[in-house]
């Protein structure tokens, strides 16, 4: 880190998609998050994969899915631990709705209260819960939805 950035500094912050170059960073700021879905960061490419970034490293991520028409679904946002509460989620969510308005569907493990809160912030509402949804380890998750129009 440069000698001039304070930690969680995220001054020059950028939003762009994801790359295999990315991957290492990725699975560092997942692994580092348990309350993360674990997926292959792999399969990360799949999908649509965008980064927060500053020069010197990866300070989040967010992977979604069209699901149809109009439809898309939040497969995981994980932001690095000493990024937290610095607006890098919150921008990366903004980013994903300017290029994909609709109906925007998540799934969130029923003990993750900080990212309810965080996605009740963003204007998600609570529409379901699905009983024994997460399997590492069992548990349930709340389904959110947003709508951007």
């Amino acid at each position: 880190m440069p000698a001039n950035r304070e930690a969680g500094d995220i001054t020059g912050l950028l939003i762009r998609p994801g790359t295999a170059a990315d991957l290492p960073e990725v699975s560092a700021i997942q692994e580092a998050s348990p309350e993360a879905a674990q997926w292959d960061p792999a399969d990360y490419l799949g999908y649509h994969f965008l980064v927060a970034a500053l020069p010197e490293r990866v300070t989040g991520f967010l992977v979604f899915r069209n699901l149809g028409a109009g439809e898309c679904e939040v497969l995981n946002l994980v932001v690095s631990g000493d990024f937290r509460r610095k607006r890098v989620g919150r921008a990366l969510f903004q980013a994903m709705i300017a290029g994909y308005p609709g109906a925007i569907f998540l799934e969130v493990r029923e003990s993750n209260v900080n990212a309810q809160e965080f996605y009740k912030s963003l204007n998600f509402k609570v529409i379901s819960k699905r009983d024994n949804y997460y399997q590492r380890p069992p548990e349930a998750a709340i389904v959110m939805k947003f709508h951007s129009c």
